[in-house]
């Protein structure tokens, strides 16, 4: 169980808007409005998402990007407000005291609310970002604006930039080389278009173990999205956002829009997740979902079984079809309870057949041969999370209080959910 147990780790230390490095350009110029962006990550996460999300009651709709757990790296609503974000490793969040701190996935909030960076600035005055990464929110009037905890710097002149530096530091005359060339290519030229945006992309992308994973541009007035997948150029995907947002709710990997690509399939083919991927995409595209779910779970779970990998392989998709379950139900939200968010411990309730599935995973391994105790009381955790959410508080409580009835036995991570869960029923 090492491996499981350090990826387990990694993504409780995870906090919301987690990206790398990044190139994000906002420009406007003769009436048309754009915004492009690499999507570059390390080749350790390779798999990318894209989900629609249809407007619902106090929410406008939505497209977002993002990896398997369900954070949005980049989104843009039906309105045209769109943010993307880098990553920020000399802003130390611990040094800033905001007034309002968010707690949450605040960008996502701010789209589902506001139609333009004004609207969006005007929110902020009561709720502050209070996270390391920096984000690029702009909209289809041309307006922009760089935001991270510290600071908030508005476009002057017809195009903006973000990469991993502190935009603050522009002052001092600190850039980096993907800012320098997008800002070369940008100031020789005196329109914009599709065309300018891609070749700033091509020109800044990345490759090797920091690769750009997907890469886009933004046609803000005309809600079109053109999509490049592993900085191949020539092959796009195109979304127009309001015909999308019509047909509903959907998630999808990003790779399924694109023609096979020998460099993409080598890469994920080496990748530790690259069992549970085939998994998913069977259980998603096949007629038998649960049949398929099960029969895993046999081979699994048999006190015979030798085969610990795949033990480990459906936990890891247990636990991903809780966060595309919630994902779906919270209208295209990341799950806060995975992140020890305060919404993530609102009892709510729904049905969902992917909990069901989970739940089987889950009872399956802690009811087998398992020797592990952090990990087994890790798992009664999310058997009663699920518990709870599907309705049956008395069972959720009982497995809660099992899960945390040593905190010497348990991750320090779920043992505190636990208990905080066990408050909240109570």
């Amino acid at each position: 169980m090492k491996k499981l147990k350090i990826l387990f780790i990694l993504a409780l230390l995870l906090t919301a808007e987690t990206t790398f490095a990044c190139t994000i350009v906002s420009c406007t110029r003769k009436g048309q409005v754009f915004a492009a962006a690499n999507e570059d990550d390390y080749s350790s996460t390779p798999y990318a998402r894209i989900w629609f999300n249809p407007p619902a009651k106090g929410r406008y709709g939505s497209v977002c990007f993002g990896l398997t757990d369900g954070q949005a790296q980049a989104m843009m609503n039906e309105y045209g407000l769109y943010v993307d974000f880098t990553a920020q490793y000399s802003i130390d969040p611990s040094k800033y005291h905001p007034a309002h701190p968010y707690q949450g996935d605040l960008f996502f909030e701010i789209l589902t609310k506001c139609k333009t960076v004004k609207e969006a600035l005007a929110f902020m005055k009561t709720h502050d970002y209070a996270f390391g990464s920096q984000a690029l929110l702009a909209d289809a009037t041309g307006s922009s604006v760089v935001i991270n905890i510290g600071d908030k710097v508005l476009k002057q002149g017809s195009f903006q930039i973000n990469t991993n530096f502190n935009i603050s530091d522009l002052k001092k005359g600190v850039s980096d080389r993907r800012y320098n060339l997008a800002k070369q290519m940008l100031v020789k030229s005196s329109t914009v278009s599709l065309a300018s945006m891609k070749a700033i992309l091509d020109r800044t992308h990345q490759e090797g173990d920091l690769t750009t994973l997907y890469s886009y541009v933004f046609d803000m007035k005309r809600g079109l999205i053109y999509v490049y997948f592993f900085h191949n150029f020539d092959d796009v995907y195109v979304i127009d956002i309001k015909k999308e947002l019509k047909k509903g709710y959907r998630l999808d990997n990003l790779a399924d829009h694109f023609p096979v690509s020998y460099a993409y399939e080598t890469l994920v083919q080496k990748d530790p997740n690259y069992k549970k991927e085939q998994i998913l995409g069977a259980y998603y595209k096949g007629g038998r979902p649960d049949s398929l779910i099960d029969r895993y779970i046999t081979r699994a779970a048999h006190p015979a079984a030798k085969d610990s990998t795949l033990r480990n392989v459906m936990i890891e998709i247990g636990i991903q079809l809780i966060k595309d379950a919630w994902n779906q139900h919270d209208g295209g939200h990341m799950w806060d309870y995975w992140f020890s968010l305060p919404a993530g411990y609102a009892i709510t309730h729904f049905k969902d057949k992917r909990l069901d599935a989970a739940d089987r995973i889950f009872k399956s391994i802690t009811g087998g041969p398992i020797t592990d105790i952090k990990m087994k009381n890790f798992l009664t955790e999310l058997e009663a999370y699920i518990s709870l959410v599907q309705g049956d508080a008395a069972t959720a409580k009982a497995l809660y209080a099992s899960a945390s009835s040593d905190p010497n036995v348990a991750y320090p991570v779920s043992y505190n959910r636990a208990k905080k869960m066990l408050t909240e029923i109570n």
